[in-house]
């Protein structure tokens, strides 16, 4: 009769409470790291989909490292496999990519039985990125662009009053001169959540002397 589990002649599998073992530290560690992206994450809305890759690439690698065990055949045959696979996906922060390689290479450590290495290689991965976050060196990751042209460059500081007020961040990103003696003003902005573009908006529009005013989506790479 089959077994469910059978054996296989030319590699000995680990038995199946080391596997489960696996991948509930898989699970946990990669769970920790996509955690802490969400609680460092200082755009407008955060993607939902990126928080599971994460969890979900470690438990991937976990089971490819394991599958792979310690035959280079069976490495070059998987690895040339996934080779055909074709991702689309464009990811703009660099910070993003770190975040998903840690997952990645958690699952990796995991995957050839390394928890030591996994479990501390994760702690000091998020709490370096805690750190960094909370320091001078956190980044700024605005979803939308303010443009705007000012007839007169004197009524410039009460629309940057008014963005203190509705944005938890901004930053110029150029200043050039315009038709008609005018200066066009583009900033990258991060708008706070209890606030919308439209209230923004409206309320640059009372300044004087600002034309041709809207708020685009990120059209620069965050920085």
């Amino acid at each position: 009769m089959f077994e469910l589990f059978p054996d296989q002649p030319v590699y000995e599998y680990p038995e199946l409470v080391n596997i489960t073992y696996s991948f509930v530290w898989a699970f946990l560690l990669a769970s920790t790291i996509a955690i802490t992206h969400r609680l460092t994450f200082g755009g407008d809305y955060y993607p939902k989909n990126f928080f599971q890759s994460l969890v979900l690439g470690a438990i991937i690698t976990t089971m490819i490292m394991m599958a792979i065990g310690d035959s280079l055949a069976r490495g070059l045959g998987v690895f040339g496999a996934m080779a055909i696979i074709r991702f689309r996906t464009r990811i703009d922060d660099p910070r993003d990519v770190l975040f998903l390689f840690a997952a990645l290479s958690t699952g990796l450590a995991i995957g050839v039985y390394g928890f030591t290495i996994s479990f501390v290689g994760t702690v000091l991965f998020c709490l370096v990125a805690v750190i960094l976050h909370v320091s001078p060196f956190r980044s700024f990751t605005h979803q939308n662009v303010l443009a705007f042209t000012l007839t007169d460059t004197n009524n410039l500081p009460p629309v940057v009053e008014i963005m203190t007020q509705y944005c938890s961040e901004f930053r110029v990103i150029s200043i050039a001169a315009s038709k008609e003696d005018a200066t066009r003003y583009r900033y990258a902005i991060s708008i706070k959540k209890e606030f919308d573009k439209n209230q923004l908006i409206e309320r640059i529009r009372t300044v004087e002397g600002v034309k041709q005013l809207r708020i685009s989506l990120n059209e620069l790479p965050n920085t």
